[in-house]
Parts: C-alpha cells; structure tokens; sequence
C-alpha cells in the first residue's frame, strides 16, 4: 500500500482491523500478538498503527506464529 509522491514511495499506515482483514486472522489474533510483541506495531496514542511492508517482511520471516 504504498501512494507515489514524486519519485519517492511513501507508504500508507494501516490500522488493526486492515492488518487482521489482510493477514486472515481475527483482530483479537492481531492484539494478542500485539501483547506478546509478535508483530511490529505503532501507538497513536489509544490506537494502534502498522505498516504492511513490516507485517509482510515478519510473515517471510516466519516470526509470526499462533
């Protein structure tokens, strides 16, 4: 999800129901991994904020497990 700003990408933060929409999982899923520091996560003050780039690089990664 990335918006071309010039020749420079710049990528479009996310919230939690997208990433849980995006990786299948329930966004109680999303907040457990959250609370256990499995997924990279932002705080915008009470809400949480992701960039997908990161999710997917976890996921490659095979740092994400249930």
């Amino acid at each position: 999800m990335n918006i071309e700003e010039g020749n420079t990408p710049i990528e479009k933060w996310v919230n939690l129901e997208d990433v849980a929409d995006y990786l299948s999982v329930s966004k109680d899923t999303i907040r457990a991994w959250i609370k256990d520091e499995k997924i990279p996560f932002y705080k915008a003050g009470k809400r949480y904020k992701f960039k997908i780039s990161e999710i997917d690089d976890y996921v490659r990664g095979g740092k994400i497990t249930e």
